[in-house]
């Protein structure tokens, strides 16, 4: 599915990536193109409401806690997000997508910045969310990444990510690959090489607990920075 995230869009820029087609340039100049892809998409698990909410199942969300949407694009979860808390920051290196996420969520606190150089203290958030980004992320980046998620979290704070997986039905495989080669680049085809739960293990998470989505094609995390009281 179209990356519902503007850092993408911002990393797209910095770097050349093979395998793009005009496709996914143009699904990021035009919101309605976008919008399309992203609901046709997401019907492989109920909608785009469902989708939207897939990472944040179970989780306890409270109205004061301090939550991040990374890399939040034009803001179609941190809509959700302060439906559930007061204190929601999104954060994006796109200056257009958080130009659109300020008119669809005017709620939230919005910050342009890489998701890899995150402007924020240690120990800062509750939850940090994610969707659908960062498969657009090299390895190197994706690592480092990570590492900011742990440093802005909060001991006994969670961090929830959505994005591509490994299908476990054979038959999604065609589909897959080809909207990865229409609207992706090579850092998907990464990602589904990678073990995200793994790297959040040896990162220091702990509980990391995952399950896939849509016939394995989707996998969604949940982990826990661990609380050392």
């Amino acid at each position: 599915m179209a990356s519902p995230s503007g850092c993408p869009q911002a990393h797209h820029l910095r770097q050349s990536e093979p395998m793009a087609t005009i496709l996914r340039d143009w699904s990021y100049q035009y919101q309605w193109l976008y919008d399309g892809i992203s609901r046709l998409a997401a019907l492989s698990v109920g909608g785009e409401a469902r989708l939207r909410r897939l990472a944040l199942a179970g989780l306890p969300l409270t109205p004061h806690m301090a939550i991040l949407d990374l890399c939040c694009g034009s803001g179609q979860t941190t809509q959700i997000l302060v439906e559930h808390s007061q204190a929601v920051t999104g954060l994006d290196a796109s200056p257009l997508s958080l130009q659109r996420a300020r008119r669809n969520v005017p709620e939230a606190t919005y910050v342009e910045a890489f998701a890899e150089a995150m402007p924020f203290s240690r120990d800062q958030f509750d939850l940090v969310h994610t969707s659908m980004a960062l498969h657009e992320m090299p390895p190197d980046t994706l690592q480092q990444i990570l590492l900011e998620v742990y440093r802005v979290l909060k001991p006994g704070g969670f961090f929830a990510l959505l994005d591509f997986h490994r299908p476990t039905q054979m038959v999604l495989w065609p589909g897959l690959a080809l909207f990865l080669a229409l609207f992706e680049t090579e850092t998907a085809w990464q990602l589904l090489r990678t073990d995200l739960a793994g790297q959040l293990t040896a990162l220091g998470f702990h509980p990391v607990t995952k399950y896939t989505q849509a016939g394995g094609s989707l996998q969604v995390i949940q982990a826990q920075k661990p609380n050392p009281n």
